[in-house]
């Protein structure tokens, strides 16, 4: 607004014999091509920012449970508000949770209760991909949901699952023996936060 009122007082001194009406309008178009200017470097900032993050994203996140917590991952399309869910979890009630202390359970590899309730969450770290290399990362977690068919607290567990995620995506990938909070925390940190993965030809 500043440059539009200084273009304009510059348009009127130069042209001392303009009537008020003339002046007036001048300076009506002057801060409107000011504006105009303004919105169209805003839109295109925009544009770009969307550009290079991607429409596609993976989001490793953290939530509570009844004991360690638990740690998965969304994925999908931005412009969408559906989402894919990942994770590993052992399959049954407590006692399979519980068993899986000491020996190999069944999993389930989808949505557990309480992935979809913000109110749960913990901890995330979204990352974004463009559509080439999300393809490639979506067929993945889907050939890892596949392929892990047992779960155990010590080996078979949430972060290392997705954490092979991560390692797939080129991220840096922390100790796999902690606490989901404390993964996705650490993985975010020691990725020094970036948003976007570029995936390197395989």
């Amino acid at each position: 607004m500043l440059a539009g009122l200084v273009l304009a007082t510059i348009i009127a001194c130069a042209m001392p014999s303009a009537s008020a009406k003339e002046t007036n309008r001048r300076m009506a178009d002057a801060s409107a091509l000011v504006q105009s200017d303004a919105a169209s470097r805003s839109a295109t900032r925009r544009s770009v920012t969307r550009a290079e993050k991607g429409p596609y994203y993976v989001d490793f996140r953290a939530r509570t449970a009844a004991s360690w917590g638990h740690a998965f991952v969304w994925y999908g399309k931005t412009s969408e508000r559906a989402v894919e869910v990942a994770g590993l979890t052992p399959a049954g009630d407590t006692w399979s949770y519980v068993l899986g202390y000491f020996t190999w359970v069944p999993s389930e590899t989808g949505a557990s209760y309480g992935d979809l309730d913000p109110d749960y969450l913990t901890a995330s770290y979204r990352v974004y991909l463009n559509e080439a290399d999300a393809k490639r990362v979506f067929a993945y977690i889907k050939k890892l949901q596949a392929s892990s068919p047992v779960w155990n607290a010590e080996t078979t567990n949430c972060t290392g699952f997705i954490g092979d995620i991560a390692e797939y995506m080129g991220l840096q990938v922390p100790n796999r023996w902690q606490r989901p909070e404390n993964f996705v925390n650490n993985l975010k940190e020691m990725n020094g936060g970036r948003q976007v993965v570029r995936l390197s030809a395989k």
